[in-house]
């Protein structure tokens, strides 16, 4: 069905159509994207990634992050998801990872999908349980993280909006 694939620069036509359709259809913000919504220079951006997958180069305002391209089987890149290997204070209430589909591909079960694999990923990195956050509203993204096992841990209140917290427990391999 998908696969998670790390961004690359052979990527950069796909990935820029990619960001674009969410342009087009009034959505500014591209969760999980590490700012892929605000950069102009997939180049740099690519880098800015590779960077804060590790310790010695992360930026020292974010923490150690995966991001990977969901592509389907014609190799189109149908969303964009990322690990956040912990939290720090600025993250308690945005939690371990983001994600988001393209506006065409919705209501297609990838982002369930793409939530299962990165939790396969979260083990393997050793770690014991994910937080994941969403706005009350939105119901699709809620459905995804319980259908991965997450479980309701408390409500807040982000930029106006009501979110809440779930947490994913993981077995770790």
């Amino acid at each position: 069905m998908i696969r998670l694939v790390k961004p690359t620069e052979a990527l950069k036509e796909q990935a820029l159509e990619f960001k674009q359709e969410f342009f087009d259809n009034g959505e500014f913000v591209i969760n999980g994207s590490e700012l892929l919504d605000k950069m102009d220079d997939y180049r740099e951006w690519c880098r800015s990634i590779d960077a804060n997958t590790k310790e010695e180069t992360v930026h020292p305002d974010w923490v150690i992050t995966d991001t990977f391209f969901a592509v389907d089987d014609n190799d189109r890149i149908v969303g964009i998801i990322d690990l956040r290997h912990t939290l720090n204070d600025f993250l308690k209430n945005l939690g371990n990872c983001g994600y988001s589909v393209r506006p065409s591909e919705r209501r297609k079960g990838y982002a369930t999908e793409m939530l299962r694999q990165l939790l396969d990923i979260a083990k393997r990195a050793g770690m014991n349980e994910l937080h994941l956050s969403v706005e009350k509203t939105n119901e699709p993204s809620v459905k995804t993280i319980i259908r991965n096992g997450g479980v309701f841990e408390r409500s807040f209140e982000l930029d106006g909006e009501q979110a809440d917290i779930y947490r994913i427990a993981l077995r770790v391999m």
